[in-house]
């Protein structure tokens, strides 16, 4: 297997887009050289996932790559504000590389997104310095078994004993459960019915009562666990924002991190497209090469449209929100389009490939496990036409 600099790039003039200034543009080459050096597609299992996710998070910390996932210089940040394309521009390189990178460095930003936006000082500095170092594992416990793309039907409740919260109920689906070092979790305080009832708390993971009910394994191995709180308390100083203020806690961060869930999607469909380019000029075919032919090079012209409608449009929602726009919309357009357009394009690569493409090993058969998940995990592709439809609605 030819290695990660020896591929052909087919990036299209990208940095050059008006989205992006020369922060970003240093920041790319820098990353890709950094990335070229130090990381290879390698398969993972289940078994060794955990090990592995910890080395990346210790990996891109010590590299200062972490540093972009939180915000505030006093916390170890490199902006004092988070810095959307950047987030994005670091996730589409590490996806072209390995999708346990992308994930490695993705949840430290989501697990401590909230007490990036909204956390007090105190939480501040205690965890995002560790977060941007890759001291901590952060997570995001939102899921519940029964409430998942309905966040307002959550049950795991947190009910109010002096100067501590009493946490009980369960969380699933939960990236990094098992090896994060604390989880970012909401629970229903009940101030009012549904989504306004909802608080949001810092869990250690040492915290008694908190338990790790079930490890997940899914088709392309990465941390994920089922989560138990049975009578676990947690000081009052740990709950994030204002009491019933969880929802929007919740959703502001994923704005931010729905919008780089695209730019992963982009990283994992723009290596299936250098793959694909790859072999198809060297694979023979009837006397000639498979890129000879017109099904071929037709193939690829889709396969490079729908990926730059989807950069497109990634980048716009990072651009908007970087300039201070509420993106709700964008973010799901972009969401939607790109992780749905990676699908189809990694799917073609599988194709060009033939039965190499499915063999296990083979770079476009562990992107095309990769992917699956994408279309689903912080809003399904469908919960992104119901974001979109609504807020056409209402302008």
């Amino acid at each position: 297997m030819p290695s990660p600099l020896a591929i052909p790039r087919a990036w299209p003039a990208q940095l050059d887009w008006p989205f992006f200034d020369d922060v970003h543009r240093h920041l790319k080459r820098d990353l890709q050289v950094w990335a070229g050096a130090h990381i290879r597609h390698e398969h993972t299992d289940e078994a060794s996932v955990d090990a592995a996710c910890k080395q990346w998070v210790h990996d891109l910390g010590q590299a200062g790559w972490l540093r972009h996932a939180v915000a505030g210089k006093t916390y170890g940040g490199l902006n004092d504000t988070m810095d959307t394309r950047s987030i994005c521009l670091l996730r589409e390189e590490l996806a072209w590389h390995h999708g346990l990178a992308d994930f490695s460095f993705a949840m430290q930003g989501l697990g401590s997104g909230a007490i990036s936006l909204f956390g007090s000082e105190a939480q501040k500095k205690r965890y995002l310095p560790r977060v941007a170092t890759g001291q901590a594992i952060a997570a995001f416990a939102l899921s519940e078994p029964d409430a998942g793309s309905d966040v307002a039907a959550m049950r795991c409740s947190a009910t109010l004993a002096g100067d501590h919260y009493i946490l009980n109920g369960e969380k699933t689906w939960i990236s990094n459960g098992g090896i994060a070092d604390f989880y970012v979790l909401f629970a229903r305080t009940d101030e009012a019915p549904g989504a306004k009832g909802i608080s949001a708390f810092i869990v250690d993971a040492d915290t008694p009562g908190l338990e790790i009910a079930e490890r997940i394994e899914v088709i392309a191995p990465h941390p994920l666990a089922r989560l138990r709180f049975n009578q676990v308390r947690v000081p009052v100083t740990q709950r994030i924002g204002e009491s019933g203020a969880g929802f929007k806690v919740a959703m502001a961060t994923l704005d931010v991190f729905r919008t780089s869930v695209a730019a992963a999607a982009l990283g994992f469909a723009r290596r299936a497209l250098d793959e694909s380019v790859q072999w198809v000029k060297q694979r023979p075919m009837f006397g000639h090469t498979l890129a000879d032919f017109q099904i071929t090079q037709t193939k690829l012209a889709e396969m490079v449209t729908l990926l730059d409608a989807a950069s497109l449009l990634t980048y716009r929602a990072a651009w908007l929100r970087d300039q201070g726009q509420r993106i709700t919309q964008e973010a799901a357009m972009a969401k939607l389009t790109a992780t749905e357009n990676a699908q189809r394009i990694i799917d073609m690569a599988v194709q060009l490939h033939g039965g190499m493409g499915v063999k296990k090993g083979c770079i476009v058969e562990s992107l095309y496990r990769e992917i699956r998940a994408l279309r689903i995990y912080e809003g399904a592709t469908e919960v992104q036409q119901l974001i979109i439809g609504r807020e056409l609605l209402k302008r």
